[in-house]
Parts: C-alpha cells; sequence; structure tokens
C-alpha cells in the first residue's frame, strides 16, 4: 500500500513472464529445445544442425526449437549464435570485456598473412599459385602454414588440372572466429570503403569477389583429397606394412 491508501500495482520480473510464455507454447517444443540445450550446451565445439536432427526423437522441428532458443537467450548473458550450418554458445557481444582479464595475448597476423587470409576468404577455392597472382608476389610456405595452423585456413581439394595443385578454402573456425554466420556475410566493397580498408578512387571495373554459398561442397573442378594425398601433404600417417 501507498501513503494515500492506493494498491502498488504488481509487475511481473523476467521468471514470471517466461512462465506465461511457457504456457502457451506446446509441451513438444519445450521438450525440444530443452534436449537441443542440452546437447549444444555439453559441446566443445559447435554443433551442426544435422546432428541435432540425428540424435532428436523423429519429427522433432529442429529448426522452430533452435530459433525458439535462439529467441530465448537473446537478452542473457550468453547467446546462441548460428555458425554456417552448427549452432554454439557464445558470451553476449557487449559483455565480451567481463573475459579480458582471461584472454590469452594473441600474436598479430603480419600484413602477408592477412592479405593472403582475405584473397583465400573471397576467392575460394583457390590454389597457392592462384593466391600469388592475385596477390602479385611470391607466397611464402611460412605464411600459408600460419594460416593453416590457425585453423582458419583448411585444404579442400585438388584441381584438376596439370600438377593437380591442393586448392585452399577458409573454415568453420574462420567463421566462428570473425562473427559471421556464413561467408555471405564478409563485408561488401561499400564496407570495405568504409572502413578505410580500400580507397575511394578504386578503377570503375574493380569488384569485389561474391564468396561461395556452401564452403564445403567442392566445384566442378577440384576432385576430393583421398588417404594418398593426405599421406603426401603430411596429413595422415602411413599405415605401417605387415612383414
Amino acid at each position: 500500500m501507498t501513503e494515500n491508501g492506493n494498491v502498488v500495482p504488481f509487475v511481473a520480473n523476467d521468471g514470471d513472464e517466461e512462465r506465461e510464455e511457457s504456457k502457451s507454447v506446446s509441451p513438444h517444443l519445450v521438450e525440444a529445445k530443452r534436449m537441443v540445450e542440452a546437447i549444444i550446451f555439453a559441446s566443445a565445439e559447435p554443433v551442426p544442425e544435422r546432428a541435432l536432427v540425428e540424435r532428436l526423437p523423429q519429427g522433432t522441428d529442429v529448426a522452430e526449437a533452435l530459433e525458439a532458443l535462439r529467441s530465448d537467450y537473446e537478452k542473457r548473458g550468453i547467446n546462441l549464435v548460428r555458425v554456417e550450418d552448427c549452432w554454439v554458445f557464445r558470451t553476449a557481444s557487449d559483455l565480451s570485456f567481463l573475459m579480458s582479464r582471461n584472454a590469452v595475448q594473441q600474436r598479430k597476423l603480419s600484413r602477408a598473412a592477412l592479405e593472403m587470409l582475405a584473397v583465400i576468404a573471397y576467392h575460394q577455392p583457390v590454389t597457392r599459385a592462384e593466391i600469388e597472382e592475385i596477390r602479385g608476389v611470391e607466397t611464402s610456405k611460412g605464411t600459408l602454414d600460419i594460416l593453416l595452423e590457425t585453423g582458419w585456413v583448411k585444404m579442400r581439394g585438388r584441381r584438376r588440372t596439370p600438377g593437380r595443385p591442393v586448392t585452399y578454402g577458409t573454415s568453420t573456425e574462420f567463421l566462428d572466429h570473425f562473427g559471421l554466420a556464413e561467408l555471405r556475410d564478409l563485408p561488401g566493397i561499400e564496407e570495405l570503403k568504409g572502413a578505410g580498408l580500400l580507397s575511394a578512387r578504386m578503377p570503375a571495373n574493380f569488384a569485389v569477389p561474391q564468396p561461395m554459398t556452401d564452403p564445403d561442397e567442392l566445384t566442378e573442378d577440384e576432385d576430393p583429397l583421398t588417404d594418398i594425398d593426405l599421406e603426401e601433404l603430411g596429413l595422415l600417417t602411413p599405415l605401417a606394412e605387415d612383414d
């Protein structure tokens, strides 16, 4: 009661609002959200949506459960984020400063490495020779190795040309690190100019390549890497021959 006898209206808190909202949601969706939440929370890596479909009961609308769960976490300290076709919990972007004390100091990439990463991101699938042609300078193997070690760049396959050179592309870790849901979220030419990364006096015919839609799908002029290829590239330990 207030001093003048009027009744102070009761204001529901967030928990009450969630309980009221849950009453209007079907029990099946509530349970699906719980299962999706449990799987993603327990995983150390982003979880592919197809993996959720395989693990949840048949007939579960996983896409609906994910969107509902993402909406639930929008205003919380952690958010449910889509990275390509995977889902992962991440600290809310406006609270990232709280983690800075425990952040590991990372060595900055060289200008050459950043240029190479940009070329791969926008032009993938691309070979080492093609990277050198685009940049106009010879590519150091050490620089490419650094990008492979970060996990942001991966070997995709082999080009169907003489010598069968290896093709390179970006990984899910690349998207996750830079906060991109998919490659098409890479900045376009106007955004690059606005950020001061491109001169406003670029040639009239200059264009930024349109990133591919599905970075995991091989193109018509690529062959998948075989076990023999992986052995040659040092990515697979050769099997011991029987005596």
